[in-house]
């Protein structure tokens, strides 16, 4: 392996806060291979399947989640966190996926995860992008579809975070009327207006 790939490997994983899959790497001109002899002179660190790091690069587990597939979205108090709406660092990572989506692999590399299914043609509904207190650009649900989904799923959520999470929204500038249309769309357009008015 020369310099000169090592150096383009480096500089293609800066570009993505550290990070490189398999398929980059074989469109620099390596043979997927030469990955295993990579990996044997710590020139790349396995992070997941497919996805590589460079030594001494923060990694960033969002990234690198977000990057094993295009099929996921953060959600619910996981999304809320990265929009200053909740103050609690999530334990578990919460995640909406389209409904048949096989989670298998993800699962075994990350327990958590707290996957939320969707019908596929609402998953990328309030999807946006933003970014990890690493710095990393990942897709999250804005704060109107996380209410939204917190609503419609009332009885199964953590109620301390629900409560906050409610009370933070239509309190806050965030409140739109596109909630609303929002609303809507996930069915529960009646219990955000009863939220509208007494909040």
């Amino acid at each position: 392996m020369t310099d000169l790939m090592i150096n383009k490997i480096y500089e293609e994983a800066r570009k993505n806060n550290g990070l490189i899959k398999t398929k980059k790497i074989e469109e620099l001109g390596i043979p997927r291979r030469k990955i295993r002899h990579l990996l044997d002179e710590r020139i790349l660190v396995r992070e997941s399947q497919g996805v590589y790091s460079v030594p001494d690069s923060v990694t960033d587990e969002y990234a690198i989640i977000q990057r094993r597939t295009d099929k996921l979205v953060y959600s619910y108090g996981t999304a809320l966190y990265f929009h200053g709406l909740s103050d609690r660092v999530p334990h578990y990572i919460d995640v909406t996926v389209p409904q048949g989506y096989n989670v298998g692999r993800l699962k075994k590399s990350y327990p958590r995860l707290r996957f939320h299914y969707v019908k596929p043609e609402l998953l990328n509904i309030g999807a946006t992008e933003v970014t990890t207190p690493q710095g990393s650009n990942i897709i999250a649900y804005n704060p109107d579809r996380c209410i939204c989904d917190f609503i419609k799923s009332e009885k199964r959520v953590d109620k301390q975070v629900y409560i906050q999470a409610i009370k933070e929204f239509f309190s806050s500038d965030y409140k739109s009327r596109e909630i609303l249309k929002m609303a809507k769309t996930i069915g529960v357009e009646l219990e955000v207006r009863r939220y509208m008015e007494v909040l």
